[in-house]
């Protein structure tokens, strides 16, 4: 994706910052709003006007801004070090910091190897951590629900995207948010099945949504989780 660059247009009297962003992975125009802000995605063959775009969903726009203004007060104070609490596929678990051969997670903590915080930082541990892990049990879960589904993928891509949780692209490119391995394993289940359904249907129509219903009856609960829930995904500051 390009560099996006911030601008602000003013819809229905309220000021709303906004970023524009040309993406190969794009089927159609649309516009992602979450605590991160307003980002309109244009695909890169097609030449789209993101003013005119934002106008004519001008009410929505604000509402989502309105909605996730006060979702970005539950983003937590994070604190890296020993004793902190950090979630992991939906529980919390307290971080911890020993002399061990290797990280570790169990049912209450997370396990980090003491000389390895000693030569680099907790955060960047830590973060370290959640990327290995994330791959490993994002591929199983992807591989797992293809195969369900009947459809093939051309490969997964790990990504830290502000905007989004998860994408797919026209050449079969599966990309998810390494962060989502914070969230609960039914959420992650949804947020995987969601993408690859784009392999089949390329847009949020009907028949998109009966094909995600058909592996996840209760898709519109998780989605509702995930927007509801996003901030506590927030791994640190820099992220909002």
């Amino acid at each position: 994706m390009a560099k996006a660059q911030p601008r602000e247009i003013d819809l229905l009297g309220n000021p709303i910052e906004y970023e524009v962003r040309h993406s190969a992975d794009a089927n159609e125009p649309r516009i992602d709003v979450d605590i991160h802000g307003v980002t309109v995605v244009v695909p890169e063959s097609e030449d789209v006007r993101p003013l005119r775009l934002l106008k004519e969903n001008a009410a929505w726009v604000v509402d989502q801004r309105r909605k996730y203004d006060s979702y970005r007060e539950q983003v937590p104070d994070r604190t890296f070090e020993a004793g902190a609490c950090f979630p992991f596929l939906g529980q919390d678990r307290e971080l911890v910091i020993e002399s061990c051969r290797k990280h570790e997670v169990d049912e209450d903590s997370i396990r980090l190897r003491k000389s390895a915080v000693e030569q680099s930082s907790v955060k960047q541990v830590l973060e370290n951590f959640y990327r290995s892990r994330a791959r490993d049990y994002l591929t199983d879960r992807t591989d797992h629900y293809a195969e369900r589904m009947g459809v093939e993928y051309e490969k997964l891509e790990l990504r830290n995207q502000r905007t989004r949780w998860g994408s797919c692209s026209t050449g079969g490119t599966i990309s998810l948010n390494w962060r989502l391995i914070m969230a609960p394993p039914d959420v992650i289940g949804y947020l995987v099945v969601h993408e690859l359904a784009h392999l089949t249907e390329q847009h949020h129509g009907r028949e998109f949504w009966q094909f995600v219903g058909e592996h996840v009856p209760d898709y519109k609960e998780k989605a509702e989780w995930l927007e509801q829930n996003s901030a506590k995904l927030v791994f640190s500051e820099e992220d909002v």
